[in-house]
């Protein structure tokens, strides 16, 4: 039985979160620079969008570029500022064609203006579509958005419009950046690496976590579907026991 087999389609993963770690490390394996790398990942993102669109996956966010990245050398934050509205333009018609709709969160606004302008009318133009939802986060540090969360709210306490009783989980929630997203219920980080770094730390309380040994561009749909399988072979308590799940069923 293949793995694709195996997956049960009535119990997918709503929401996968990608954490695509290693595009340097494969480049560096091949003797080439960090761009190619970054290059090859972008036929990973293509293959992984189109497996959880086939399966029925809702939503699927990928760490596209954290706020740590600006430090990274300019050639490579130009490069793949450059690869993403490249990506973006070859892209919208696959997105079209397969009803994806395409969302974003994290600091837009510190992006290249022409990159934010094609970023937006992207959206716009799949924003009708009612297949899997593809998050990017970009420019997306987890600590900005709860401090902005946090900021937000204090004015309006300030303001008089609620106190502090009125604070409660649910309404933090209404104020992330992924207030209209549900949370993943399983991320998937690529290269070995065993963090999450900064992504989505409030969204992750409950989710499953799988760490991938494949740097980013040798992972496909095949990976994809290991990562499912063993998802689906989890139990899932938050906060339970065994035995009252059992009797839920």
């Amino acid at each position: 039985m293949t793995l694709l087999e195996q997956i049960d389609t009535n119990r997918l993963p709503n929401h996968i979160a990608i954490i695509m770690d290693g595009n340097g490390r494969w480049a560096k394996q091949r003797g080439s620079g960090r761009i190619f790398g970054h290059q090859h990942g972008v036929d990973s993102v293509k293959a992984v969008t189109e497996g959880c669109a086939e399966l029925g996956v809702k939503y699927l966010t990928l760490y596209a570029f954290s706020t740590e990245n600006w430090q990274r050398p300019q050639e490579e934050v130009n490069a793949l500022m450059e690869l993403l509205l490249i990506s973006l333009e070859e892209e919208l018609p696959t997105l079209m064609e397969n009803n994806i709709r395409l969302l974003s969160i994290g600091q837009l606004e510190r992006l290249p203006e022409h990159l934010q302008v094609k970023m937006k009318s992207c959206q716009d133009k799949t924003a009708g579509n009612t297949g899997l939802s593809l998050v990017l986060a970009l420019s997306y540090s987890s600590r900005w958005e709860i401090a902005n969360a946090a900021r937000d709210i204090a004015a309006e306490v300030a303001a008089g419009k609620i106190t502090e009783k009125d604070i409660t989980p649910e309404y933090f929630e209404q104020h992330l950046t992924t207030a209209h997203i549900p949370d993943p219920e399983l991320m998937i980080r690529t290269s070995g690496e065993l963090r999450i770094s900064n992504f989505l730390l409030w969204q992750l309380a409950y989710t499953e976590l799988y760490f991938s040994e494949l740097n980013w561009p040798d992972f496909r749909k095949e990976e994809l579907y290991k990562a499912i399988v063993e998802f689906q072979g989890r139990e899932r308590r938050f906060g339970k026991i065994s035995e009252q799940l059992e009797k839920n069923e």
